[in-house]
């Protein structure tokens, strides 16, 4: 646990609310805005139960001023709590009418409009005003690390549009404050990690400034961290994407973002427990590789024809588990890619570079994301972004000859990139690199079925590779 997070005496001038309160119908208006969020999980499911956790006052509501609600609220099916912040007016200017949530009809506050916090400025505001003192707020502790160092006086804070899983606000070029939406207990691998990598002094990672979560009465969760604000710096996909449309070279900005990825790789090694996955833990694995596949072709009848071959991969793996083969496992990214690595200039150094967002796989449970795991992980999820980004080239599509000699002398720059920085090429390891690749196609195979379906001839071009007979490395 990072230092700092330590009970601190009550913020003076801050109000608990009861949960009596928050009225049913404040709860109607959220129940019918939650599932047209992006970063809401439960899609094409109805709601049963909405019930609220917690809230607390962060700002008063007194008819002439904003109010700032903090909820922490339980959605079944299938029991996930969700972070809301809520903004509380008399009557929306209009600059903040397309943030409207709804105006609840009975409770203390009906007739009020209830809107979406974090678009405005005044209230996000308030937040980092409140991550720069230290202490307990209702059920919310606000805490820093050795690092902190206050913004620029008075930045200006607006919304980042590009929201998914989380939400965040960009407080001038100075810092970002990172929102976790369903949130479980426990502390978040974003903050975890990083912080780690912070202490050993790494220059790949962002490090914490501050964060806050809640109180041990409704479970230690991480709610946000406010982190530098990396300005001038580009993503690994859109600079990918430029030098496509250019014609350019890109293999000297993936080997250096390989180099880069193994130095944290190896940082996390050093300042976290590794283990072993032992033979019946990898027997396990490959199991549950080979379950995802099926719910995915129960739901995408385009992957079903490669399903045989793709559970050779599998038993392939599986395999290796029986002979009794050992595997090394350690902290890793949970979920990389080009958009999860910022470089300044054109990424061709590896001190160029940059790794964010480190809670790995929002859907997958905080257990599983903090568990050791093996490299290759990271690896394959970054080898299927590079057959990502070939599809979006000018030589677009998921079957050109162009788009995939791309994809295949980027994927073997990383990977050598990768080999030069720490000694291990992970193409060595071509069964386990092979499986979790494949695991991973399939599960986009399933996401762009639906959210894109547009998107979904990518991942099954590489499935139709990656059922192709073959001995040699995916990469």
């Amino acid at each position: 646990m990072p230092q700092g997070g330590q009970a601190q005496p009550p913020l003076p001038g801050t109000q608990l609310v009861e949960r009596h309160t928050v009225s049913d119908s404040c709860l109607d208006v959220i129940r019918s805005w939650l599932p047209r969020r992006r970063w809401y999980a439960g899609k094409g499911r109805p709601i049963e139960a909405l019930t609220l956790v917690a809230a607390t006052e962060v700002l008063p509501y007194r008819g002439s001023a904003p109010g700032l609600l903090h909820l922490l609220v339980d959605v079944r099916p299938p029991g996930d709590c969700y972070q809301l912040l809520l903004g509380i007016r008399e009557a929306l200017p209009p600059e903040l009418a397309p943030a409207l949530i709804g105006r609840p009809t009975t409770g203390p506050l009906r007739g009020t409009a209830v809107y979406e916090a974090l678009q405005d400025p005044r209230l996000t505001s308030l937040l980092l005003e409140r991550l720069a003192t230290p202490g307990s707020l209702g059920r919310l502790r606000f805490s820093q690390t050795e690092r902190w160092a206050a913004p620029p006086a008075r930045p200006t804070p607006r919304p980042l549009d590009a929201e998914q899983s989380n939400s965040s606000v960009i407080y001038g070029n100075a810092a970002i404050l990172k929102l976790f939406r369903r949130v479980e207990p426990g502390i978040n691998p974003d903050l975890e990690l990083t912080y780690a990598l912070a202490r050993q002094g790494s220059p790949h990672v962002p490090a914490p400034l501050a964060w806050f979560e809640s109180t041990a009465d409704v479970g230690d969760r991480t709610l946000g961290i406010l982190q530098p604000y990396l300005a001038g710096t580009l993503d690994g996909w859109q600079l990918a994407l430029r030098a496509l449309a250019r014609g350019a070279d890109f293999t000297a900005a993936a080997h250096a973002l390989g180099r880069t990825t193994a130095r944290v790789h190896t940082g996390l090694a050093e300042a976290l427990p590794t283990g072993t996955l032992t033979g019946p833990e990898l027997m396990r694995t490959a199991e549950g590789m080979a379950g995802r596949l099926e719910a995915a072709g129960a739901a995408v009848p385009a992957l079903r024809p490669y399903r045989a071959a793709l559970l050779e991969t599998f038993r392939a793996l599986a395999a290796l588990g029986a002979r009794g083969r050992g595997l090394r496992a350690q902290r890793v990214h949970g979920d990389l890619h080009l958009g999860q690595a910022l470089a300044r200039g054109g990424g061709t150094g590896a001190e160029d570079w940059t790794l964010i967002d480190f809670e790995g796989e929002p859907a997958r449970p905080l257990s599983e994301r903090r568990a050791p795991q093996p490299v290759e992980r990271d690896i394959a999820g970054m080898l299927r972004s590079f057959d990502y980004a070939a599809c979006q080239g000018p030589a677009a599509g998921a079957e050109s000859a162009r788009a995939r000699a791309w994809a295949a002398a980027n994927r073997a720059a990383y990977c050598a990139g990768y080999a030069e920085a720490c000694g291990r090429d992970p193409r060595e390891e071509a069964v386990l690199l092979r499986a979790y690749e494949t695991d991973k196609a399939v599960y986009e195979v399933l996401y762009e079925a639906r959210n894109r379906p547009a998107w979904l001839g990518i991942p099954l071009s590489a499935v139709r590779r990656l059922a192709a007979p073959s001995s040699a490395p995916s990469a």
